[in-house]
């Protein structure tokens, strides 16, 4: 079996890179700017970027790819939301507790999530307000609006700042997990458990209930959820939110999703025997080579040769 791949980069399509890069290298201190094949970079402190392609109009998050958002850890969240309250570029992002209209700029300041699910149904809300269920306070996870409309979420508390994720829709999250670890050695998400599933059984529906805290009023599906990871960076998943299919994510703002491999000419060889999409090359990138291939819900992935 070839090594699982680690997480190279996140690509982003960027009406002003350079703009881009001081918001995200002001907001967070660990992070670094330069330069990566060509490529305007933010470099993160575990290894890992966000590259930047600049383009004449800017990108569109519409409709919906697969690719819905990338974060952060820091180490406190509740300082970070109190410093980025004092800049006026930053602009925090509401959480909605209820259909009911009311928010909280920090998850942790709502009622906490049951069995492991970050989010609360209407049943178990109406639940926790009988109960007198207090939130938890402390570290929580937070959103803020970045350059080019870009969705970011920044949790802890966490022992160092790093980025850390990126946040998909996947139309059978269970089946996508299986096509990653199938086709990419990928392993699944520590500390997540469920029912064994195949190929034959892993297209469980969306659950029924929306969950609180959310981005929209309206409250978000959260089951089933799945993930891997790729070194420390992990591709997290729920089902996608709309009955509308999810489009390619090329030429959107989240572009594609990068991971490095030691031989790119096996992984070539490994996924078009097993009938994986490319969607580009083999070609040159700066002074190594990549491959684009297609995931399971369309989102473009690129593999990039690191010796």
């Amino acid at each position: 079996m070839l090594p699982t791949p680690k997480f190279h980069h996140l690509h982003l399509n960027s009406a002003d890179p350079d703009a881009a890069l001081g918001f995200y290298a002001r907001q967070f201190a660990s992070t670094a700017r330069g330069l990566w094949g060509g490529f305007p970079a933010l470099k993160s402190p575990n290894d890992v970027m966000v590259l930047f392609t600049k383009v004449d109009r800017p990108p569109t998050r519409e409709p919906q790819s697969a690719i819905w958002h990338f974060g952060w850890h820091v180490t406190h969240s509740r300082r970070s939301l109190e410093a980025y309250k004092t800049r006026p570029e930053v602009e925090l992002l509401p959480l909605y507790t209820s259909d009911e209209g009311a928010a909280v700029l920090i998850s942790s300041d709502t009622w906490p999530g049951q069995g492991g699910v970050l989010g609360l149904t209407r049943d178990q809300i109406a639940e926790a307000r009988e109960k007198g269920t207090r939130p938890a306070g402390g570290g929580g996870f937070a959103y803020m609006r970045g350059p080019d409309d870009a969705l970011v979420e920044y949790a802890g508390d966490h022992p160092a700042e790093r980025f850390n994720h990126v946040h998909l829709y996947q139309e059978h999250p269970l089946c996508a997990q299986l096509w990653y670890e199938k086709h990419l050695n990928a392993r699944p998400r520590s500390g997540w458990s469920g029912a064994a599933v195949t190929e034959a059984d892993c297209g469980v529906p969306r659950g029924p209930d929306r969950t609180w805290p959310a981005l929209n009023r309206e409250g978000m599906f959260r089951s089933p959820r799945a993930g891997v990871e790729f070194g420390d960076v992990a591709l997290i998943w729920y089902a996608n939110q709309s009955d509308t299919p999810l489009v390619s994510s090329r030429g959107q703002l989240q572009d594609h999703v990068a991971l490095s491999v030691g031989d790119l000419d096996a992984w070539v060889e490994k996924l078009r025997g097993e009938g994986v999409t490319f969607l580009e090359g083999p070609y040159r990138l700066g002074d190594t080579r990549a491959v684009m291939i297609e995931g399971p819900s369309r989102e473009a992935l690129e593999l990039v040769e690191v010796r």
